[in-house]
């Protein structure tokens, strides 16, 4: 039998992954384990050859055939990727997490089409909002200015006020 062909990755077992990432795995038996995915096509191909050496295979069916003992091959290949408990508890807390931002966002949509004239309120009111602090930020800074040019101003020189000269009156960042 001929030997097998490596992937475009250049290691045997090691696969490339849409984003950039190398998936590993190694057949036995008649079933499939996957080993991982890797940052690295060199980590992946590292794992694999831990997992022929566990399986006995022989060293022309590794990656790096230098390899003198299972023990280096362990030493060399990265840290298996646990999945435990604390794991998959995180996991079902962010899905979570995710369905009850998806249901907000549905709610929101039906809300908006039930009652577009609150969604037109709400709307004035922030405008009006953003009216009246961009008339404050105008105020402030015309009084530091007045103040800047009154010889006998009563702030002192560190007076927080005085940052008002700079402050932008024009945008609607707030």
């Amino acid at each position: 039998m001929p030997p097998r062909r490596l992937g475009s990755s250049g290691f045997r077992g090691v696969r490339v992954r849409p984003r950039g990432r190398f998936y590993t795995e190694i057949r036995a038996g008649g079933f499939r384990l996957t080993l991982g995915t890797y940052n690295t096509p060199e980590l992946a191909a590292r794992a694999y050859d831990a997992a022929a050496w566990r399986f006995r295979r022989p060293r022309r069916d590794m990656n790096f055939p230098d390899v003198e003992s299972l023990e280096e091959a362990e030493f060399l290949a990265p840290a298996p990727c646990l999945v435990d408990d604390e794991d998959r508890r995180r996991h079902r807390q962010v899905q979570r997490r995710i369905a009850i931002a998806e249901h907000d966002e549905q709610l929101m949509r039906q809300w908006r089409a039930q009652f577009p004239n609150d969604v037109d309120n709400t709307d004035a009111f922030f405008a009006d909002l953003r009216a009246q602090r961009r008339s404050n930020r105008r105020h402030r800074r015309a009084v530091a200015e007045f103040e800047l040019e009154n010889p006998n101003t009563t702030w002192t020189e560190n007076d927080p006020r005085w940052d008002d000269i700079w402050t932008e009156t024009t945008s609607d960042d707030e």
